[in-house]
């Protein structure tokens, strides 16, 4: 039984995790982290990782980008793996998570999702066979209270693209400011925010006179949820090293 503590326990994806672990027979949530540290009445919750009264076999991150030193601290001075879900970061708390992953297993990626990750394998297909023929854009909708734009979805997929492409291209954010055609060798990035979208991602592959369009919609944050409690079996496992979804689909096959 591998044990289990959420950091953003009390959040909504904390609390999906907790119901999903719940119905599992292979895990258990033995404690959570939030800076709300109201009890749930199924496992009790602090303030921060070093308050934890038992140490987990893995902890499963979705809450904040500043909470990622203290997670961080926690799980090198512990060994403990975690499973970084959290969207957000800044280039420099990438690379800490990266050097982190020297030490300790970590799994991080910007999309928990099966479907999207292989959305992005999709695409890197398609950027093969039509990369220079065809302009590149990609379209990301979700709910009006997400915060950060684009998503770290659909950097994702972007970086995916480029990196069958010589890493010729670069991402076009503000288009509206330029007033100039559009370049060759650029990926535009658009994002929309309204109601209650859980996430929506389009890569437009757009040629003359026609148009290739990969598409991805997830239903409810479940998907998501039910990645990174995959994850997290899957990474308990293993040693130090940074992991992604392209991981737990090669051991699936």
């Amino acid at each position: 039984m591998i044990k289990v503590s959420i950091t953003g326990a009390n959040g909504k994806m904390g609390k999906v995790i907790t119901s999903i672990i719940e119905g599992r027979d292979d895990c258990t949530v033995i404690s959570g982290i939030d800076h709300n540290t109201a009890e749930n009445g199924k496992y009790p919750i602090v303030y921060e990782p070093s308050q934890l009264p038992e140490k987990p076999d893995v902890i499963i991150d979705f809450s904040h980008p500043s909470a990622l030193d203290d997670l961080l601290e926690y799980c090198l001075s512990t060994g403990t793996p975690a499973v970084i879900a959290t969207t957000g970061f800044s280039d420099e708390q990438i690379a800490k998570i990266k050097t982190a992953a020297e030490q300790v297993p970590i799994f991080f990626s910007f999309n928990m999702s099966l479907g999207i990750n292989l959305l992005a394998s999709l695409a890197k297909t398609a950027a093969k066979l039509l990369g220079g023929q065809f302009d590149i854009e990609i379209v990301e909708k979700h709910h009006n209270q997400k915060i950060d734009a684009p998503s770290g979805t659909a950097i994702m997929l972007g970086n995916a693209i480029n990196s069958v492409l010589e890493d010729k291209y670069h991402f076009e954010y503000d288009r509206h400011s330029r007033r100039m055609k559009r370049e060759k060798y650029e990926i535009g990035m658009h994002a929309i925010r309204g109601g209650t979208i859980v996430g929506e991602h389009d890569i437009i592959f757009a040629g003359r006179d026609e148009v290739i369009t990969l598409s991805h919609s997830a239903a409810s944050k479940e998907v998501f949820a039910v990645g990174a409690v995959n994850a997290a079996i899957f990474l308990a496992k293993q040693g130090a090293g940074l992991y992604d979804m392209s991981d737990v689909i090669n051991e699936l096959k």
